[in-house]
């Protein structure tokens, strides 16, 4: 798994003080993503037990309300089994820690993953350039949801977090 950068004070990226992983590789090469760097999946650095142990560090601060994961697509199927051991880990040394997800698949294409069981919300959809609104939270383009995972999960439907 290879990632871009660490942002250790995101308030775009969902609710709260969040510390932002910006994976590498994406196969959906949304046009102008504002992200074209991560589509590479050999471009980045690979994430190791230094990015970890930082990536960790930030995680424990109190003021810190979880982690989210962007690209790229974290969801590259390169890189999936090892975001999937990343965000158990996660989850096991900081319960009480949220996790977000963007991914340019449909929630019904990956809602069966493992994975996305342990996360919180997850934004789903490619970026349409057409589609685009500065006004929207959390999202870049209309088409996008942003969805609450457990709720949609014990729902069987999906729920759009408030």
């Amino acid at each position: 798994m290879r990632y871009h950068n660490i942002t250790k004070d995101d308030m775009l990226n969902g609710d709260g003080l969040r510390v932002v992983l910006w994976m590498a590789g994406c196969s959906h090469c949304c046009y102008k993503c504002q992200n074209p760097v991560t589509w590479d999946p050999d471009g980045g650095l690979p994430f190791d037990e230094d990015a970890k142990e930082e990536l960790f560090e930030t995680l424990g601060k109190s003021y810190i309300s979880g982690i989210t994961f962007s690209g790229g697509d974290p969801l590259y199927l390169g890189s999936r089994l090892d975001l999937f051991e990343l965000i158990k880990e996660i989850k096991e040394k900081f319960p009480t820690k949220t996790m977000w997800l963007y991914t340019g698949y449909l929630w019904e294409e990956i809602k069966d993953l493992e994975l996305v069981s342990y996360l919180d919300v997850l934004v789903d959809g490619e970026f349409i350039y057409d589609q685009m609104d500065t006004t929207l939270q959390w999202k870049g383009s209309a088409n996008q949801r942003v969805i609450d995972v457990q709720k949609t999960l014990a729902q069987g439907e999906v729920v759009l977090h408030a």
